[in-house]
C-alpha cells in the first residue's frame, strides 16, 4: 500500500478493474456463439482468482521489496502468463474461433475503463506515486482513447456512419496510445530497466490496488484491441475475396 494516498483513489481505481472484469464478461455474453457465451461463467472465475493471486501478491510486497531482480517480479508473475495468455489464443484454431465470435461493438465500449484509469493516474502524479510524464499532463494521451470509444461504437458500430476502415484505424492508433503508456509506466517503474523518473518514480504499479492496471486493465484492454483488429481486417479480406468471386465468378 502506498503510504498517506487518500482512500478514494484506490477506492475508484478498484471500481474501475471491477468495471474492466464485469464489462469483457459481458462481451462475451454478447456473442452470437452459444459456445462461447457457455464460457463466460468460468471464465469470469479465473479472470477474479486471477485477480484475487495478483492482490496477495502486492499486498505481500512481492512486486516492491526487491526492485533489483531481472526480469522485474510484475514483469515475470504479473503480465508475463496474462501476454502469453493473449498468445494461445491468437495462435490456437479454437482461440481464434473465441476471438472471432466476440462483438465488436461491445469490445469497443470497453475502452471506456480508460477514462477514470486517467483520472486516477493523475491524483497519482499529484500524490509523488508515478511521474508526470504518466498523466495526460505529460506525455500519456490514452484518455483520447476512452473519450472517443462511445462515439466510434455508436456511430460506428451502431449507426454505421464510420466505415469499417475509419474503425480499423481507430483501433491502431488507440493501440499506440496504449504501448506509450506502457513503455513509460515500464520504464519508469523502480528496477534495472528504469530509464527515466528517478526523481519521482512509477511506484503505484508496485502496490496494491494499482498493480492491478498492468497485470489486469492493460491486457484486457490490449486483447481487445488486438482482437478487434483482425476481425477487421479479416472482415475486410473476406470482403474482397466475395467481390473477387462475384466479379470473376
Amino acid at each position: 500500500m502506498i503510504d498517506n494516498l487518500p482512500t478514494y483513489i484506490s477506492l475508484i481505481f478498484g471500481l474501475t478493474t471491477v468495471a474492466s472484469l464485469l464489462l469483457f464478461i459481458w462481451t462475451i455474453r454478447s456473442s452470437n456463439s452459444e459456445l462461447t457465451r457457455k464460457k463466460a461463467t468460468l471464465i469470469f472465475i479465473g479472470l477474479t482468482i486471477w485477480l484475487i493471486i495478483q492482490a496477495i501478491l502486492t499486498l505481500e510486497n512481492i512486486y516492491n521489496t526487491d526492485t533489483k531482480s531481472f526480469p522485474p517480479k510484475i514483469m515475470l508473475i504479473g503480465i508475463l502468463p496474462i501476454i502469453l495468455t493473449i498468445i494461445l489464443l491468437f495462435a490456437t484454431p479454437k482461440g481464434r474461433q473465441f476471438i472471432d465470435s466476440l462483438p465488436l461493438k461491445n469490445l469497443t465500449y470497453l475502452n471506456i475503463v480508460r477514462i477514470p484509469v486517467e483520472i486516477v493516474l493523475f491524483w497519482l502524479f499529484l500524490n509523488k506515486a508515478i511521474p508526470e510524464l504518466m498523466t495526460f499532463e505529460g506525455q500519456n494521451f490514452d484518455i483520447i482513447a476512452g473519450i472517443t470509444a462511445p462515439i466510434i461504437a455508436y456511430f460506428g458500430l451502431t449507426k454505421l456512419k464510420i466505415n469499417r476502415n475509419g474503425i480499423l484505424i481507430w483501433n491502431f492508433i488507440c493501440l499506440g496510445l496504449l504501448i506509450n503508456i506502457v513503455v513509460n509506466a515500464l520504464f519508469s517503474a523502480p528496477s534495472p530497466i528504469q530509464q527515466f523518473a528517478f526523481e519521482q518514480p512509477n511506484i503505484a504499479i508496485l502496490n496494491f490496488p494499482f498493480s492491478w492496471l498492468p497485470t489486469f486493465i492493460v491486457p484486457i484492454v490490449l486483447f481487445g484491441h488486438l482482437t478487434s483488429i483482425r476481425q477487421l481486417l479479416k472482415q475486410r479480406t473476406d470482403g474482397k475475396a466475395e467481390e473477387n468471386k462475384t466479379t470473376y465468378g
